[in-house]
């Protein structure tokens, strides 16, 4: 799904298996930027949608949301309002884990960056806005217990 996926196994983390134990995932824990700007878009009907081009998908009672790319939005016309960036936490958090998703979202929240989880089988992602990336990319950093810069 992502150009930015390694291949299976070629991540140590990978290779010890999914983890459950949050301090040794925020220890670990690498942020990768995916290229590109992304969109959410929504239609009450599938068909109304490029599905080949979705990064990610989910049926809601509404319709369908995707997440595209948005010059891939801009170039069917399709709506939307919020413009992210992509970013993927590196570190195999197993589906169970307790904990990561609100370490994430109270440090992001606390400097007022709003953010939208994604959980991928192998690792979760995060679309922030596209503007305060690579400040939510130092926070999330600080979050391996060094301290964020103060730029941040």
């Amino acid at each position: 799904m992502s150009e930015a996926a390694s291949p299976v196994g070629s991540d140590s983390q990978m290779q010890s298996g999914p983890q459950t134990d949050l301090a040794r995932m925020l220890a670990t824990l690498q942020v990768d930027v995916r290229a590109g700007e992304y969109v959410f878009v929504s239609a009450a009907r599938a068909q109304s949608l490029p599905l080949e081009l979705a990064h990610a998908s989910v049926v809601e009672d509404e319709g369908l949301t995707c997440v595209l790319r948005r010059e891939d939005a801009d170039a069917r016309g399709l709506a939307y309002d919020f413009v992210a960036a992509w970013l993927s936490l590196r570190v195999h958090s197993a589906l169970q884990a307790v904990g990561l998703t609100a370490a994430v979202s109270r440090v992001l929240a606390e400097r007022g960056i709003a953010c939208n989880v994604l959980a991928g089988f192998h690792h979760d992602h995060l679309l922030v806005p596209v503007d305060r990336r690579e400040e939510a990319v130092r926070v999330l950093h600080g979050l391996r217990g060094e301290e964020p810069s103060p730029h941040a």
